[in-house]
């Protein structure tokens, strides 16, 4: 029997792009054209010899491509689908459908209306069709499929179960069947409307597309028990709205919202389909473009060091919650602190410490990056860290580590080494007199604020506390031992050296006014010309010239540039205003002229 596709097959999906049942799918048959897999998916291009459509088989179909059932160039029946819209463009989504034929020997177009099965044949096997596939209809196919299948099955098929991918804010009723694979908090909130509670699920289906629920009060209170991570369900009953690119945690366009209406059934009988983990690394020395941003960033990383267990008290509701601290390095010769709270910090940070001798390599997905004491990051609820995980980047990491870098020299990323989208962040941009900063008491009330200044040191007290005794391994201050060397609290071992680094103030003035401004080891490195070790052997040195003096002396009345970020401190119920230098650059003069030549412009252009 000649088989062929629907004429106006493509036009007909467009009349009908949501069919409301199984009965209301029209009659299509169409090529498969240009078929080829996308992560755990076939994508293809149904073609009906006049019109062609850019379309998705779901996972569930996979099999059919990889038995050979489903061919390029071969005759698909579309059994269910739907159609919508994705980036911008329409998808066929082809939920279901059955095999009419194998590969034809070309492409249907309109000038062949009725193209005869000539199936291929290849490596000697006959890909004819079997006498009475073709014979049967679509609804006695799939009266046959609905009886065989398990009751789970069957309640997807009457529920009519919808891919992620396929669902949109304009569709009627859909029903999903998805694996909760990130649960947040129930939290509290209040606004000028009132008190009420909030909390977020990422669910995600068998094609591995994810999405974000959210709930409010009395959905969030009836919900929060039942969704339990791991799990499947169906859900149904809830709307769809463009996603907030300022806080959507998952790749897709759109969120879902669940109230007190919508129904969420579990699917006892199936274990969940967790999607396979991918990672967009980011270099630890290129993290400073996402300092205090809401993005989320993926970092890979050899453990150096790993803390105990601390106890901190949160502000927000008084709690203690135990951190960890771990420190890592990569290729780019930096190394950064990962704080992990909770069950990170008392689960996966105790196999860490366990096992920090042997410096295995870890994958962090999501972490916040914020610049506390420089660069920093920090886990939350939804982080996923991976102990050697089998990635290529971890494995040329581990390789690298393993030939070179464990000799080498690392240095910890510090704020003076954060760079922006557009190369390193300008100490020529938000250029203020200093008297700007000082007349202003409020600046960095709710968060720190970013200023650049150009001027010199006036003084630097030499009887000060200039530095800290430092642990090699990870820059935590240690304390003396009693028998011989340092104790490190933070790496719980004893070593018989430590370094010294920076924590000093020094007076910074310009043409406007003057200040005091706090800066850390890297800074005043470059403030004073020396490390903190030299200089502290400079003070050791007995002499009539003080050489600890004279080379604090030497310091002041040079020009530098400074990037310096403002702070509220407290001290004695009293808040107070901190400087802290954050970059420290030479003044370069033939960049400065330009500078005085543009505002110069600008001055005589006002007038």
């Amino acid at each position: 029997m000649a088989k062929t596709v629907t004429p106006n097959a493509i036009s007909t999906l467009f009349a009908n792009p949501s069919p409301a049942s199984s009965s209301d799918v029209p009659d299509i048959v169409v090529q498969v054209l240009d078929l080829h897999p996308s992560g755990n998916r076939y994508m293809f291009t149904a073609n009906d010899g006049t019109k062609k459509l850019k379309s998705i088989l779901q996972s569930s179909l996979s099999s059919e491509v990889l038995s050979g059932k489903i061919q390029n160039l071969g005759l698909i029946h579309v059994l269910d689908y739907t159609l919508n819209d994705i980036r911008n463009e329409k998808f066929l989504i082809v939920t279901n459908c059955e095999p009419v034929s194998p590969a034809l020997e070309a492409e249907i177009k309109s000038e062949q209306p009725s193209i005869t099965l000539k199936p291929k044949t290849e490596s000697g096997i006959d890909l004819k069709p079997k006498q009475g596939v073709v014979s049967k209809s679509a609804a006695q196919i799939v009266h046959e499929q609905h009886g065989n299948l398990a009751p789970a099955a069957r309640m997807a098929m009457t529920r009519r179960v919808r891919p992620l991918v396929s669902l949109n804010p304009y569709m009627g009723s859909w029903t999903i069947k998805v694996s909760v694979t990130s649960k947040g908090t129930l939290r509290t909130y209040k606004n000028a409307r009132g008190e009420g509670c909030v909390f977020n699920v990422e669910l995600t289906d068998e094609d591995g597309t994810q999405i974000q629920a959210t709930m409010f009060n009395d959905a969030a209170r009836k919900f929060y028990e039942k969704f339990v991570m791991g799990k499947v369900y169906y859900v149904s009953k809830g709307t769809l709205k463009v996603a907030n690119k300022q806080f959507k945690t998952v790749q897709n366009d759109y969120e879902m919202t669940l109230n007190e209406n919508s129904e969420v059934e579990e699917v006892a009988s199936e274990a969940s389909f967790v999607p396979e983990t991918k990672f967009n690394f980011v270099p630890i020395d290129q993290l400073g473009p996402h300092v205090n941003k809401s993005d989320l960033v993926d970092v890979v990383g050899i453990v150096k060091n790993v803390s105990s267990t601390m106890s901190i008290r949160r502000k927000s509701n008084n709690e203690t919650v135990p951190k960890r601290d771990i420190t890592i390095a990569d290729e780019s010769k930096k190394t950064v602190v990962v704080s992990l709270w909770g069950d990170l910090a008392t689960n996966i940070g105790q196999e860490l410490l366990d096992m920090a001798d042997k410096s295995p390599v870890v994958a962090i997905k999501s972490v916040k990056v914020g610049d506390f004491q420089g660069v920093s990051l920090s886990a939350i609820s939804k982080s996923l860290v991976l102990i050697d995980p089998e990635v290529p980047e971890a494995q040329k990491l581990r390789f690298w580590y393993d030939s070179e870098g464990k000799d080498t020299a690392m240095a910890a990323l510090s704020s003076g080494s954060i760079t922006s989208s557009g190369g390193s962040r300008s100490v020529y941009s938000d250029r203020v007199p200093l008297s700007y900063i000082t007349s202003n008491p409020s600046l960095g009330d709710e968060k720190p604020v970013f200023f650049s200044i150009r001027g010199y040191i006036n003084s630097i007290r030499p009887d000060q506390a200039m530095w800290y005794r430092a642990c090699k391994t990870c820059n935590k201050k240690v304390s003396e031992s009693i028998d011989a060397g340092y104790w490190c609290e933070s790496c719980m071992k004893n070593d018989q050296e430590c370094n010294l680094r920076y924590i000093m103030i020094a007076r910074f003035i310009d043409e406007s006014g003057e200040a005091y401004i706090s800066a850390f080891n890297e800074e005043a490195e470059r403030l004073i010309g020396c490390s903190a070790d030299e200089l502290g052997n400079l003070r050791s040195q007995e002499g009539e010239e003080n050489p600890y003096q004279m080379k604090l002396k030497q310091a002041t009345w040079i020009p530098h540039l400074l990037r310096v970020s403002v702070s509220q401190n407290e001290y004695n119920n009293e808040k107070r205003q901190r400087i802290t230098a954050r970059t420290v650059v030479p003044v370069d003069f033939a960049v400065e002229s330009k500078i005085l030549l543009e505002d110069i412009s600008k001055m005589v252009a006002s007038h």
